[in-house]
């Protein structure tokens, strides 16, 4: 995992003022930084086209123009001048090589958007905007610089942005790339140093973008087990009993050693499922919420999931119950929650009597999410999306892995399915979250079959083939 900051001003000062570096020597490895990648993936002779803007992302952009140029067919593109000192010293060092900015956009091997980078704090202008378009028209491959020129300070779209293929951000990692709003703008994120290698450059923070490499697999490394070795899933099945199959399906495949569906009535769920009209006495760890409508009462769910004290996991239907959500106040109990942005405003409601908005959730998914914790410490939540947020005793973890594939109904019951199944093998809630997410996105980025063809039984099915 890598560490992810909201902001990299301070960094950027420690390096002036603790190391003795200068803009010019941050500038220069930013721009390295984007020439290496350029000459890694495209042959010498390649057109490169570099609009910059008329600040310091600007003269990234420039020192980047003359890095290349000799090597590759460069063209620089400056439509609002100069206004910063190093963009203007920049441009100087430019035409000293030989190199005059061009008057119009025009396609290229590569084109490079250096206009405006971190910080972006109000909505672009005509021109800009104008400019962007005829960028993202153009057929060559496009790599933004630090970040994609129209994604501002939070991550919000202003009201558009450069769809870059690739971002390479300079220094550390940063929050406004992992909005989902500007997910499609951003591209494949790439960090790149400044001067002094990441762990000299990056402060603490609680704050963490999970990789594919921290995906760890429950293991059956022991010979002498049994199946109670493994834990006893306990998945309430309710009004819609798809949605519960599909978890406790999940559940199973992913290790429990026993998974049972607790039922009112007769159902046909896989022979390798139990069903059962309680609890079972020796199960570990309980699933409540996916398709339950209100199939139980309140009675039984108070004596079987309120007055536990089993490991639980919470979705769906339970973020409209005010007994169920009477569980995260239980400072004792490992509790995952896992609301889609909807479900969060529901609950969010229940819980403080303000009403938020599905945009609102999502326009604010860091801030939402820290505030949620600032309440219930205790409880993980897992915030769904196309970058899961998932944070708990003020640490917070992305994953930034989701694809389209996921949204498709099921999905969610599988995550909850997965997430369970740990809670049953002994993980804490926290890493039960965060594995059980990473299982998923890997899951579905496995899948061979076309991107909207994927069910949740298909998600399941390439649990089997990841290696731990």
């Amino acid at each position: 995992m890598q560490k992810l900051f909201k902001s990299c001003y301070e960094m950027d000062k420690r390096c002036y003022d603790e190391y003795g570096l200068t803009e010019d020597v941050l500038m220069e490895h930013a721009a390295r930084g984007m020439a290496e990648y350029i000459k890694a993936k495209f042959p010498q002779g390649s057109t490169v086209f570099i609009a910059c803007g008329p600040g310091n992302n600007g003269g990234d952009g420039m020192v980047l123009a003359r890095q290349l140029y000799g090597d590759y067919a460069v063209s620089l593109y400056v439509p609002f001048g100069v206004k910063s000192s190093m963009a203007k010293l920049q441009l100087e060092r430019t035409a000293k090589l030989g190199i005059v900015p061009c008057n119009e956009v025009h396609d290229a091997d590569v084109v490079v958007d250096a206009l405006f980078g971190a910080g972006l704090n109000r909505r672009l202008d005509g021109e800009t905007q104008k400019i962007l378009h005829r960028l993202n028209a153009l057929n060559g491959f496009k790599i933004a610089c630090d970040v994609p020129t129209g994604v501002g300070s939070e991550g919000r779209l202003m009201p558009f942005a450069f769809e870059a293929d690739v971002t390479v951000t300079m220094g550390a990692l940063k929050e406004s790339l992992y909005l989902d709003e500007s997910k499609e703008a951003v591209g494949e994120i790439i960090c790149t140093d400044l001067g002094v290698s990441r762990g000299m450059y990056e402060r603490a923070s609680d704050t963490f973008v999970l990789e594919r490499n921290d995906l760890k697999l429950p293991s059956r490394t022991q010979k002498s087990t049994h199946k109670g070795s493994f834990g006893h899933v306990a998945v309430f099945c309710g009004e819609k009993e798809g949605a519960g199959i599909i978890a406790a399906t999940a559940a199973s495949r992913f290790g429990a050693g026993l998974t049972t569906l607790v039922v009112h009535e007769h159902i046909s769920p896989p022979p390798f499922l139990m069903h059962a009209t309680v609890v079972p006495q020796n199960a570990s760890a309980l699933a409540v919420g996916m398709g339950l409508g209100d199939h139980f009462e309140e009675e039984f769910l108070q004596q079987y999931v309120i007055d536990s004290h089993l490991p639980v996991v919470l979705d769906a239907d339970a973020f409209y119950s005010d007994s169920l959500l009477a569980i995260l106040s239980q400072k004792e109990r490992d509790v995952v929650i896992t609301p889609h942005p909807k479900e969060f405003t529901v609950l969010w409601e229940k819980l403080t009597g303000e009403k938020l908005s599905v945009a609102e959730v999502q326009a604010h998914r860091f801030e939402t999410v820290r505030r949620f914790n600032a309440k219930f410490p205790h409880v993980t939540l897992l915030l769904k999306g196309a970058n899961m947020l998932i944070m708990q005793e003020e640490t917070l973890y992305v994953n930034p892995l989701g694809s389209a594939r996921l949204s498709k109904g099921g999905s969610g019951d599988v995550l909850s399915g997965f997430i369970v199944a740990l809670l049953a093998q002994g993980y804490t809630g926290l890493d039960a979250a965060i594995q059980g997410s990473l299982a998923l996105t890997e899951g579905a980025e496995r899948y061979e079959g076309a991107s909207y063809a994927m069910l949740p039984t298909d998600m399941i099915d390439q649990i089997a083939h990841l290696e731990p």
